[in-house]
């Protein structure tokens, strides 16, 4: 007999969560608690282990060891049509035979409740597509799909709804616009979202929180625009969008910053922005934070980092910004974004810059990259 839960969202708990499988660990004692009511993003790459994670909390698996709670009631030894779950797939997963109000209504059909087709028309009111609830899923647009299988998963009004890759099979454009929507959707209906995906973009553009996995445990979470500033390992840094990483021994530790030596230059990071504060650490920044100077080489003021002269070894145009890569002796390579706003500041290859930025945009991460293999 399935517990009962309240209609909208509730909390999500893992509890020491553990899965293997014959020679590896997927997921590796996760401990994890959302909110009710929160939309949260798992963000990693394939095999990072948080489809696993979706699929344990669904009950298509089992965990090794540990606990799942929803709403505070142990769901961890029920089957997947007790638990108060829905899941989006990215293939939509929709009855070809049948309209698209039936998809709809499918569920409480096998549920047996009272008015199937009334609760469904309402759903599709939710995804404004009421209008084509005759029609049948292959004479819809993907985006519209898409909608239907949102307005099935929610129909029944589950605590908490699962989304796997959702927006993986849209093209660009309509996967931005479905973000939009799928966001307005979850704030207007209060449910616990629980949102899977690779794309960086797509997570910090509609989650509250994003977690970002790796290797089966969790390396950051928080709010999107705190993982992306202030990322603490190396992995989250390159992951959630691309950064410049210096490394160099500790010089020089004063009361609200730390410096490193690197190539004859001094580069700080804010001591409330760094992980380590002694020995060997690494220094990153954003490429969108720097800048380059092809004039001369700008005074080293107290709030300023430089590093160079280097040679713009290749310019990329992207629309929104130009790519810089310049490339440092003693250093290595750098990359700097420059907003499209007009005449590019440098437009040749070869170019002799000097880059800087504000001490304040670095971050001072607690891990190191992997050394190369000499020779290479």
């Amino acid at each position: 007999m399935a517990v009962e839960f309240v209609a909208r969202g509730a909390d999500l708990e893992l509890v020491g969560i553990r899965k293997e499988f014959p020679g590896f660990v997927a997921i590796d004692d996760l401990d994890l608690k959302i909110p009710a009511g929160e939309f949260f993003a798992l963000l990693g790459p394939s095999g990072c282990g948080k489809t696993t994670t979706l699929r344990l909390v669904a009950g298509l698996d089992s965990p090794t060891k540990g606990k799942i709670l929803i709403g505070n009631q142990d769901v961890s030894n029920m089957k997947p049509h007790e638990r108060p779950v829905n899941t989006v797939f990215q293939n939509y997963a929709l009855f070809p035979h049948m309209s698209v109000l039936e998809n709809v209504a499918f569920g409480l059909r096998q549920r047996k409740v009272g008015e199937p087709l009334p609760k469904a028309i309402e759903a599709l009111k939710l995804v404004e597509l009421e209008h084509l609830g005759d029609r049948r899923p292959t004479q819809l647009s993907g985006g519209q799909q898409q909608r239907v299988a949102l307005a099935r998963a929610l129909v029944n009004r589950p605590s908490l709804l699962l989304l796997d890759e959702p927006l993986g099979a849209l093209d660009l454009k309509l996967r931005r616009q479905m973000q939009v929507e799928l966001k307005a959707i979850q704030m207007e209906v209060g449910l616990t979202f629980l949102h899977v995906t690779h794309d960086q973009e797509e997570a910090m553009d509609m989650a509250d929180t994003v977690a970002v996995m790796n290797k089966g445990r969790i390396e950051q979470m928080g709010a999107p625009e705190a993982l992306y500033e202030r990322p603490k390992t190396l992995f989250v840094s390159k992951f959630l969008g691309q950064s410049n990483i210096f490394v160099g021994d500790v010089s020089e530790t004063s009361g609200d910053s730390v410096s490193i030596s690197v190539a004859g230059r001094q580069i700080k990071v804010p001591t409330n922005r760094a992980e380590k504060t002694t020995g060997t650490i690494a220094i990153g920044v954003r490429p969108e934070k720097a800048f380059f100077h092809e004039d001369a080489e700008p005074s080293a003021s107290a709030g300023l980092n430089v590093v160079g002269p280097g040679e713009i070894i290749d310019i990329r145009f992207t629309g929104v910004s130009n790519q810089y890569l310049i490339d440092i002796p003693n250093l290595g390579e750098v990359t700097v974004f420059a907003q499209n706003i007009g005449k590019s500041p440098v437009t040749e290859l070869g170019a002799k810059v000097w880059v800087s930025w504000k001490v304040e945009h670095s971050f001072g991460l607690a891990d190191l990259p992997e050394a190369k293999p000499k020779g290479n």
